[in-house]
């Protein structure tokens, strides 16, 4: 079966922003205790961070990461995370039924950020509380003194601001099971006096609104162009959330589900597009699809906690062992944000650790890569650059929901300063490999400096603290370059990443 495809370094989309790459941690189970921090374990550092957690971050290179939340974000008091540790509250955490201690609160996890070589992503609690809360985190976080709030955290060991840009205002606001669950009118009054307050302090942060939980909720896509409607020129990102499930356990199906991000994140943005043109502005509003993943493997077991009468501290939530399918998913929707990345500029897979996490680890034990860490690695760090506009021609299938999803799943990215070129690449057939045809025409001198590939005869395959390689990448093989055209085989079920270096036509 073949697959064509030409690529052009005049055909392109969009230059990506690095922050589609971002990540999500929410003090959530495992996420924070026993996840980043485990004072006592073997790999732990002064600070009670375990390096082995850490080695595995800086791997993946996300350029930013969400926090505290999440659904825990809305009945959150930043205030109860700062401050001598052993002075700190326990609360009851009503979004996941849980205990928080407050041992990791913002100087903390700042810590651990600049460890990890990543940027902070803040929310602010719009949920209980409001406008006066959020004003007063932000003062702590970026004033550099003389103030209150600022020399609060002078006092708490801070001198220097952290001087975070990105906030969110609140989070899935339109979900009737997040605490102060609100209307798209009064969450987009809300939002946009919050933004207002903040820019008052620095017109130079960027502000993110709560668009839709999901797709399937009853006020989609209304809910976005109620909300921009009241807040658009204070805002800069409005925030799209997605999880795939695989219940029916149709594989042809499953891998389609990138399909549907697609159409969501083109229905936002003819809603942004319907506002700012109803407005007559000249702002941009861009998306933050600011949580995403596959979330299912481990609903059932979850219900102990959160249907209990006990309020345990850290126990395992949300902890789904990934497959080999899942992670051909997760290659089909880092490639379709990246061919929308002219609309989404920042995106962050929830989560890093433990919860539905690419990084697992075991209390007082080992850390492995999950089946799903790979096609997040390799998008993650060569994923950089121009995307290119590829014209495929590739046979097509009907699942249940979606009609004419390729066989082959494919983006480019083209860096012109260094002329490298990526294609990721997923065969989504289980039965028929691909004879791949690249037209790199406009490209010249083109030469495979890479080729990996994730493969395994069973899709359920996956990695665990005593497999933890069961699904790794591999050198591919089968693929050459030649005479300005890249030519191979694609064994079916395959995730591919390749690496080009290639100078331009233009560059004679």
């Amino acid at each position: 079966m073949k697959a064509q495809v030409t690529a052009h370094p005049q055909f392109t989309r969009a230059r990506i922003d690095d922050r589609l790459y971002g990540a999500f941690i929410e003090h959530l189970g495992r996420a924070v205790y026993g996840g980043i921090y485990e004072p006592g374990h073997p790999q732990a550092n002064a600070a009670g961070f375990r390096t082995d957690v850490l080695e595995l971050v800086r791997e993946i290179g996300a350029p930013i990461v969400r926090y505290p939340g999440g659904n825990f974000v809305s009945a959150y008091n930043w205030e109860d995370g700062i401050g001598p540790v052993e002075q700190r509250p326990t609360r009851l955490d009503l979004a996941w039924h849980t205990r928080e201690s407050n041992e990791v609160g913002i100087h903390e996890f700042a810590d651990w950020c600049d460890a990890a070589n990543i940027e902070m992503m803040l929310a602010v609690n719009l949920g209980s509380r409001g406008i006066d809360a959020a004003r007063n985190f932000v003062e702590y976080v970026n004033h550099p003194g003389g103030s209150y709030w600022s020399d609060a955290r002078i006092a708490n060991g801070r001198a220097e601001p952290w001087d975070v840009k990105l906030w969110c205002l609140g989070n899935e606001m339109d979900g009737p099971w997040q605490i102060g669950h609100k209307t798209a009118d009064e969450y987009g009054h809300l939002a946009n006096e919050t933004a207002k307050a903040l820019r008052a302090f620095d017109p130079s942060l960027e502000l993110v609104a709560c668009g839709s939980s999901n797709a399937e909720m009853p006020t989609y896509p209304e809910w976005e162009a109620k909300v921009l409607d009241r807040c658009y020129e204070a805002v800069d990102y409005i925030s799209l959330h997605i999880y795939f499930t695989n219940y029916a356990d149709n594989l042809r199906d499953y891998l389609a589900l990138s399909e549907k991000m697609d159409r969501y994140i083109g229905a936002i943005a003819g809603v942004i597009d319907y506002i700012r043109a109803k407005k007559r502005s000249r702002h941009r509003v861009a998306i933050c699809f600011d949580e995403w993943n596959v979330w299912y493997h481990s609903t059932e077991q979850d219900k102990q906690v959160l249907e209990g009468s006990d309020w345990p501290f850290a126990p395992p939530l949300l902890e789904d062992v990934y497959n080999f399918e899942d992670a051909l998913l997760i290659g089909c929707v880092l490639n379709t944000l990246i061919r929308r990345a002219d609309r989404v500029k920042i995106a962050c897979i929830a989560q890093l650790v433990n919860v539905i996490a690419p990084i697992m680890t075991e209390t007082g034990g080992a850390v492995w890569r999950q089946t799903i860490f790979y096609p997040y690695l390799f998008a993650a760090r060569y994923g950089r650059g121009m995307v290119l506009d590829l014209a495929v021609d590739v046979a097509r299938y009907d699942t249940t929901d979606e009609a004419g999803v390729p066989l082959l799943d494919i983006t480019g990215v083209h860096d012109p300063q260094t002329g490298a070129v990526t294609l990721f690449a997923i065969n989504r057939s289980p039965d028929d490999a691909l004879d791949l045809d690249v037209d790199l025409t406009g490209f010249r001198d083109a030469a495979i400096v890479s080729h990996q590939t994730l493969a395994h005869t069973d899709p359920k395959a996956a990695n665990t603290a005593t497999r933890p390689n069961e699904v790794a990448p591999r050198n591919g093989d089968g693929l050459v370059c030649d005479q300005g055209r890249l030519k191979g085989r694609l064994d079916a079920l395959t995730y591919h990443c390749i690496r080009l270096e290639t100078t331009t036509v233009s560059d004679r």
